[in-house]
C-alpha cells in the first residue's frame, strides 16, 4: 500500500484529535516461541493502519499543529549487525525517508523525550488498558510533568481511549483497502476450490489444511488470517475446531473455514461439502436450508438497513426450516422468541471484516443497532450444528455440521460478494468434486 494512503489516515486522525492534544500508539512486540526463537512477527493492526511501519519496538506520536512536524516516530536505530543476522530495518533515516515521519528518535530515548511532548497538552489519546506497560509509562510521564507545576508547566488533565477514533475510521474501507481485500478473497476462494477438488476419503484433515496453506503461499500470501478450521463429520459441530487431525470418511461432510491475509487484510470463507462428492438426502436438506438462510440474509444488505436485520432474517428462515424438517416443534414466532433455534444455531450471522478477521467497529450506537453504510465489509455465515449425541432429533440428522460464509461489501446500490469465486449450490459443489474424482 502506498504511503499516501497512510498519510491520508494520519491527516484524518489529527483532525479528530484536535489542536492542543496528543495521541500515542505503540507497535506490537516480538513474542518468544521457545528459547531464542520468536513467533512470526505480526504488526498491531491499529499501529500499521496509521503508519505502514512493520517493525517492533516503535511508538508513533501525533501532535496536531506542531510546527516541527505533527507525526513523530520512535524506532530502533539502524544496526549493521542486526541487519546481517535478521535483515533490513528502517532506522531513523528510513523512518523519515520511507515512512514519511516528520521526526524520528531512538526508541531508547522515549522516556527522555516524550514527557516534553506531553507538556501543556489537554488530552492524551492512547489505547487505554490494552498494554499495561504503556499504561504505566503514560502515568509516569504525566507525574514527571506534574512535578514541574511550580515552573508553570501544565500536565494533561484527561486520558482518552484512541481506539474509538481509529476503529470508526477502520470500519469504512478505502479503494486501496478493498483492492487488498479482493486479492485476499480471490486467493482464498481459489484455495477452497482446490480443497474441494483434492478432498477424498482416507485423507486426514491436516492434509486438506496443507492444500489451503500451500495455495495461499503459491499466490504470494504467506500468512493465514486465522487458524484454519478443517472439520470432518461431527467435528464440524465444534464451532472453533482446529485440531485438524482426524481421517476423512465417506458419508461425512467436511466443513472448511479458512482465509488468507493480504498485507494485513483478511479474507474469511466457510464452505461445507460431502467428502464422497455427493450429499446424502438428510445432508442435502439441511445444507439447502442453510444456503437459503444465507441468500436471504445477504439480500438484506444495503445502505440504511440495520445491522441486525440479516441475523433476524437468517434466524427466521432457519427456524421455519427446522420446523418443516421436524427438528423443532411449535410456532415459528414463539420458537424464535424463546430462542429454541439456539440448540442448533448458536452464533451470530456475521461480523465486521478488515485488518482483523473479527474486525473492529461498533455494532450499536446509543444502544441501537447501527445502520449499514457504503464501504463497510462484513461476513454472512449462518449455520446448523446437530450434535452427534442429540436425542431430541431423528438419528439421520445427528452429527451434521454446516456453515456457509461469504465476505460482503456494502455498496451504494446494495452489496458485492467478494468471495463469490467458491461454488456453494449443491449442484455446483457436486459437479466440481465429481469432475475432479
Amino acid at each position: 500500500m502506498k504511503q499516501s494512503e497512510f498519510k491520508k489516515r494520519r491527516k484524518q486522525l489529527l483532525q479528530r484529535i484536535g489542536i492542543g492534544n496528543i495521541a500515542l500508539i505503540s507497535s506490537a512486540s516480538t513474542r518468544t516461541r521457545n528459547r531464542d526463537v520468536d513467533y512470526p512477527f505480526r504488526q498491531d493492526s491499529d499501529f500499521y493502519y496509521l503508519t505502514g511501519f512493520n517493525e517492533p519496538e516503535a511508538m508513533a506520536v501525533f501532535i496536531p499543529g506542531r510546527e516541527q512536524g505533527e507525526y513523530i516516530l520512535f524506532c530502533r536505530e539502524f544496526d549493521e549487525k542486526k541487519a546481517l543476522w535478521e535483515g533490513a530495518h528502517a532506522g531513523l533515516e528510513g523512518a523519515t525517508k520511507h515512512f514519511d515521519a516528520d521526526d524520528a528518535f531512538p526508541i531508547d530515548d522515549l522516556d527522555d523525550i516524550l514527557p516534553g511532548l506531553l507538556e501543556d497538552k489537554a488530552k492524551v489519546f492512547y489505547p487505554m488498558g490494552r498494554d499495561p506497560e504503556l499504561d504505566h509509562s503514560v502515568l509516569e510521564w504525566i507525574n514527571q510533568i506534574r512535578s514541574k507545576s511550580r515552573a508553570g508547566v501544565v500536565a494533561p488533565g484527561e486520558l482518552v481511549t484512541l481506539e474509538v477514533i481509529i476503529h470508526e475510521m477502520r470500519l469504512f474501507k478505502s479503494v486501496a483497502e478493498l483492492k487488498l481485500m479482493r486479492q485476499a478473497a480471490e486467493v482464498s476462494a481459489n484455495a477452497h476450490v482446490k480443497a474441494m477438488q483434492k478432498c477424498k476419503a482416507g485423507l486426514y484433515e491436516y492434509q486438506i489444511e496443507a492444500e489451503l496453506v500451500y495455495h495461499f503461499s503459491q499466490e504470494g500470501l504467506r500468512a493465514v488470517a486465522y487458524p484454519s478450521i478443517v472439520a470432518g463429520g461431527k467435528n464440524a459441530c465444534t464451532l472453533h475446531y482446529t485440531e485438524n487431525n482426524d481421517k476423512l470418511k465417506n458419508g461425512d461432510l467436511l466443513l472448511i473455514d479458512a482465509g488468507a491475509e493480504c498485507d494485513h487484510y483478511a479474507a474469511d470463507i466457510t464452505r461445507t461439502f460431502p467428502i464422497s462428492g455427493q450429499f446424502s438426502e438428510p445432508q442435502k436438506q439441511l445444507y439447502q436450508l442453510v444456503l437459503d438462510a444465507q441468500i436471504a440474509a445477504i439480500a438484506q444488505i444495503k445502505p440504511g438497513q440495520p445491522w441486525n436485520l440479516m441475523h433476524d432474517t437468517a434466524v427466521e428462515v432457519l427456524t421455519q426450516g427446522l420446523v418443516s424438517l421436524g427438528l423443532l416443534k411449535g410456532k415459528v414466532k414463539k420458537l424464535i422468541k424463546d430462542e429454541k433455534y439456539k440448540a442448533f444455531y448458536m452464533h451470530r450471522t456475521g461480523h465486521w471484516l478488515g485488518m482483523d478477521v473479527h474486525d473492529v467497529g461498533d455494532y450499536k450506537i446509543d444502544h441501537e443497532w447501527r445502520t449499514l453504510e457504503v464501504g463497510m465489509v462484513l461476513t454472512v455465515e449462518p449455520g446448523l450444528y446437530i450434535p452427534a449425541d442429540c436425542k431430541t432429533v431423528d438419528e439421520k440428522w445427528r452429527g451434521i455440521g454446516i456453515r456457509i460464509e461469504d465476505d460482503v461489501l456494502v455498496t451504494a446500490d446494495g452489496y458485492e460478494v467478494l468471495t463469490s469465486g467458491v461454488p456453494k449450490t449443491i449442484f455446483d459443489i457436486e459437479t466440481i468434486m465429481q469432475a475432479a474424482a
